[in-house]
């Protein structure tokens, strides 16, 4: 159940942020942030791990900003699997990712902090 939860928090923030960020972050339907959702939480659990490891001296060069490559690498990742999405740039990706990620950890804790 928890996992559901966080996939439809993580489409509703990405939907909504698609409608802030527009026309740099287009997300077609919400139908369409939720399959983005699932694809982003499967390529977070394989492969973010690979490339934090393979990129481990890089980041460590510039003290973790790196992870914010890799971030944008997943979101684009993830936008090529998914039909209906449209990520334009670099800049735009990692600001989505960004936003993304702190919205999203914002609800989940206090979801937890409502349970």
């Amino acid at each position: 159940m928890k996992f559901i939860i966080r996939i439809l928090i993580t489409a509703a923030v990405a939907f909504g942020l698609s409608k802030i960020l527009d026309p740099h972050i287009q997300i077609k339907s919400i139908t369409t942030a939720i399959i983005f959702a699932l694809v982003l939480a499967v390529l977070n659990a394989i492969v973010k791990p690979l490339l934090v490891i393979l990129t481990l001296p890089i980041t460590i060069l510039t003290l973790g900003l790196f992870l914010l490559v890799i971030n944008a690498i997943i979101i684009f990742m993830a936008a090529k699997f998914v039909n209906g999405i449209k990520v334009e740039g670099w800049l735009w990706a990692i600001i989505f990712s960004l936003l993304l990620s702190f919205i999203t950890s914002a609800l989940l804790s206090a979801e937890k902090k409502i349970n």
